[in-house]
Parts: C-alpha cells; structure tokens; sequence
C-alpha cells in the first residue's frame, strides 16, 4: 500500500503558512480611505530581497496500520527558521518567455530546525539534518504568473528525492499574488474571496476557500527598512505606509462524508480512500504602498484530518486521525536594492 503518511505528517501541516502569504514583491499605487490599490507583479532584474521565514508546527494524533506499531508517535513539534535571499535575474533569452515569468535565485543563508516527538523512527530522516543541508545552498527557479514555480535548477544537488525537498521549496510558491487580488483593484474596507481545489491529498474534492479584508493604512514595521522606506525618510521626513490585509480561510470537502472520496491516482494503484480534512485560519498581512513588498505576515492555523486508505484487493486498511496547529511569521529583513 501506499501510505503517502509523509505527506500528510509533514507537508500539508506548511501549506496553509504557504498559500495565506499573498505576496513577497508586488508593485501597488498609495491609496486612502475611497481610492484603489492595484497590484500588479513588477521585478527588476539585479534587485535583491531578503525575508526571514519562522515556522512552527505541532501534530497530535494517531495512525493504524496493518503492523501495529505501539512505538509511534502520538505527538511531534517543529520549528523552522530561514533566512532566505532572493536575486532577480535576467529573464530568460527564449523568445517563448513569458513577460509575467521572472526568473530569481534562492540562496538559504540561514536554515536551521528542531523537532522533538514522543517516539523515536529511525526510519525517518532527520529534520534538522536535512535543513542542515540546505544552508549556504542556492537554487534557481522561475515563477509563473500562477505562483507556480518552474524550471528548478541546483535542486537536484541538494535533495535527490523531491518529495524530501518539498516543505523548503513551498514557501516560495507563494512570492506572488497570481490571481488572488481583483483584477479591478482594491479599496479600504472592501472585501473578496477565492476558492481552490488542494491537490495531492488522500481526498479528493477538498477546498480551500479564502476571504479578504482590506482593512486600513498604517505605518510600515520591519527590522530593517527598505531602500524605498529610507528615500521616503530622506526626502519627505515621512515613514512608510503598508496595506493591511485579513485574510481568513477554511479548508472542507465537497460532498456528502458517504460520496467516494478516492483520488484518481489512488484508483489506478487500487487503493480507495474515505474521510475528512478540514482546516481553518487567519492571517495578518502588511504590504508596503512605495514599493508593494509584503513587510510582515503573521499566521495561525489548525486542520483535523481523518481518512482511511484500504486496498480494493487485499482489505488492509491505514487509518491515520490528526490535529494539526502551525504559526508563521514572515519579515522583510532588506530590499530591494541592486546586488553588488
């Protein structure tokens, strides 16, 4: 049988931290209380941005298999830290490149991570070896206009098995706002909502759905100001106003708890899922109106998962129930500026 515990123990627990994060480097127009923003991804190659990434996670739970296994762990934290620096390269010389497409390096300055559990899995890589292995390391990737990363380079090097890489690369997937802002821009006070299918989950039919606020203008907070921050100082004496954005979610399937709830890919390998997922969240997002970069981002999320994988052929059965917390924080520590 095919599991996928891994995934579900580790890499869903980051998405949500993942997909609430809007924006890392948008261009928006200033605005007061009646006037619109309009976000509009905007990057320019020799830029450089560097933001801190602190994560940490807490799964309390259980999963039955056909071995019992009365050592498993019941309870497993993790806390994560990144320091990450992002280059905007030159596009790319095809002529079938799209304008939208900007092309960055990755380099994790800082990777460090610490977990503690109540059973011990030798089985299982270690986690702050394998952020250990990150550090000082650089990847290069492009983004598409979806948020979606492409054409990864240097990944390789680092984890020859991609599922292994996943939660240090999902961050990244969310450094721009896609289609999640209203074309027609945004006012003080207004409110809009997306919703999305979440894909490569033992369920099929799970939706993320998300609702917006924007909520007021107030003076920009960061350890270290941006460039922008320092000429607004400099020449007008005054600081740096950001956007603040609620962003509030909630994760369910569609459907009836009796409807089958089997994912194709599950179905080819004879495998039939049944269960729920279901999540829900808030975040605090604060967007620079100079230069449209996200300056900080606070979240908190909580998901209960309870699902079944029983083999068609052979009746064993996996049965995993969990609850999962996560908090985020995001910071702009420096950017942009021209690299050296």
């Amino acid at each position: 049988m095919r599991p996928h515990l891994q995934f579900a123990r580790h890499g869903i627990a980051y998405r949500p931290a993942i997909l609430l994060v809007l924006a890392l480097t948008l261009v928006a127009f200033a605005a007061t209380a009646g006037q619109r923003v309009y976000f509009a991804a905007k990057f320019v190659p020799g830029e450089m941005l560097r933001y801190r990434i602190d994560m940490r996670m807490t799964t309390t739970g259980k999963t039955t298999t056909p071995i019992a296994n009365p050592e498993g762990a019941s309870k497993l934290s993790q806390n994560i830290s990144l320091l990450v620096r992002l280059d905007v390269l030159d596009p790319p010389s095809d002529a079938v490149a799209s304008a939208d497409q900007t092309r960055f390096r990755a380099t994790y300055e800082k990777s460090q991570a610490q977990s503690e559990s109540d059973a011990l899995d030798p089985g299982e890589p270690s986690l702050s070896d394998q952020y250990d292995r990150l550090e000082g390391q650089s990847i290069e990737f492009t983004l598409e206009p979806n948020g979606q990363l492409a054409d990864l380079k240097g990944l390789e090097d680092i984890f020859p098995n991609r599922s292994e890489s996943d939660p240090m690369l999902s961050w990244l997937q969310g450094i721009s706002a896609g289609n999640r802002f209203p074309r027609n821009g945004v006012a003080i006070g207004q409110k809009w909502s997306d919703e999305h299918p979440l894909e490569g989950l033992p369920l099929s039919d799970v939706i993320w759905r998300t609702e917006s606020t924007y909520m007021r203008n107030e003076p920009c907070s960061s350890s270290v100001p941006s460039s922008a921050s320092r000429q607004s100082s400099e020449g007008k004496g005054s600081s740096e106003e950001c956007a603040v954005i609620l962003t509030s979610f909630d994760i369910s399937r569609r459907g009836s708890p009796q409807s089958d709830a089997t994912p194709q890919d599950y179905l080819r390998d004879g495998l039939r899922t049944s269960g729920t997922w279901t999540g829900s969240g808030e975040s605090f997002d604060s967007f620079s109106l100079a230069t449209g970069l996200l300056r900080n981002s606070t979240q908190t999320s909580t998901q209960d998962v309870d699902y079944e994988i029983k083999s068609a052929s052979t009746g064993s059965r996996i049965h995993r129930v969990s609850k999962v917390q996560t908090q985020s924080e995001i910071g702009l520590v420096s950017g942009p500026s021209p690299s050296p």
